[in-house]
């Protein structure tokens, strides 16, 4: 079925024809779902309480309101000292200033002090100290999880599903990509929210979603991966940007469309001194894995690249002249 992938920014105009963006946090709302019905354990109720008090309201204010109209608020996420938040850079681009709304009402002045346009991903500071989110594990398919954010300004709010997909990589919304998958609903205003698992970890931070004609959530919506999120959120706070180290790799999809064969990411060109060729790839080597993660095209080599432990050396295996090959690959520290 075909269909058109509509760019919907959780503070951008929705006049954009692309995709959307909405950061959605998930509250730690354990529940199952049996034979039809939905129940919710007692302990979660009160454990969603404490969570929601790590997830915040943004709200901008531009020059020009009217141009965001459709979306005047977003999301965010207490994170570290409990004086940082961490959101997605479509909300607050450009605003001439910045409060943010706790979930008991109270209005805090925020500034921001970082941002990264590779991941759409931004940092704010409050003078007041909130109760943390700690960022949690790697995301598993099938899994129950948790949206929580500000939809469409109404104020804080949760969704549940599951995790549809992990890893996701060259989706179109953002340079760098590491996504969560989930069908949990998210919608505009929920960006820099939280999506969380049944045992309360942080899986990531509500980002983008996919529309067709209307802005309103059909089930396919994103996540920041924590660990992409963890990596860029404790750089801004540090720096204020985030200087990123790729493997020197100049990659193209292995099969063209139409063609068949086996899907992974063609060595096209290698940066002399850098890791890849640090490594002993060849241009024509294929890749097909990255430590524990399959390399379907080359977006998912840069996501697996960048996400990996600081310094730490992976195994790569790789396809060359029709035989496959097991080498080393170091990532930067």
């Amino acid at each position: 079925m075909s269909f058109k992938r509509k760019p919907v920014m959780c503070a951008w105009t929705a006049a954009q024809n692309s995709v959307g963006f909405l950061n959605t946090r998930a509250l730690l709302l354990v529940v199952f779902f049996s034979f039809g019905q939905t129940v919710i354990s007692g302990p979660v109720q009160a454990q969603s309480t404490l969570i929601t008090k790590s997830v915040v309201s943004v709200l901008p204010q531009w020059s020009n309101p009217a141009s965001r109209a459709a979306e005047p608020e977003g999301s965010g996420i207490v994170i570290l000292d409990g004086r940082k938040i961490l959101t997605a850079r479509h909300v607050i681009n450009n605003a001439l200033s910045i409060v943010v709304r706790t979930s008991d009402g109270r209005v805090l002045k925020a500034e921001a002090i970082g941002q990264d346009v590779l991941t759409d991903l931004a940092v704010l500071a409050i003078k007041e100290t909130l109760a943390p989110l700690s960022f949690g594990r790697d995301a598993e398919v099938g899994e129950r999880a948790c949206a929580i954010g500000n939809a469409f300004g109404l104020g804080l709010s949760m969704t549940c599903g599951v995790v549809s997909a992990i890893n996701k990589a060259g989706v179109g919304f953002n340079p760098i990509e590491d996504f969560v998958q989930t069908d949990a609903a998210v919608n505009p205003g929920a960006s820099g929210g939280a999506l969380v698992a049944q045992d309360g970890s942080l899986l990531g931070i509500l980002s983008a979603i996919f529309t067709k004609q209307s802005d309103a959530n059909i089930g396919v919506n994103f996540a920041v991966s924590s660990a992409l999120a963890k990596t860029v959120a404790k750089a801004l706070v540090k720096d204020g940007k985030v200087t990123w180290q790729f493997s020197g790799l100049k990659l193209e999809a292995a099969i063209s469309p139409g063609d068949v064969g086996t899907l992974g990411a063609v060595v096209e060109n290698i940066r002399p001194g850098s890791p890849g060729e640090q490594a002993g790839l060849k241009i024509g080597d294929v890749i097909l894995q990255l430590g524990q993660r399959r390399i379907k095209k080359p977006e998912e080599f840069k996501s697996a690249f960048v996400t990996g432990p600081p310094g730490a050396k992976l195994k790569l295996k790789i396809s060359r002249n029709k035989a496959q090959k097991m080498l080393e690959i170091q990532l930067p520290e």
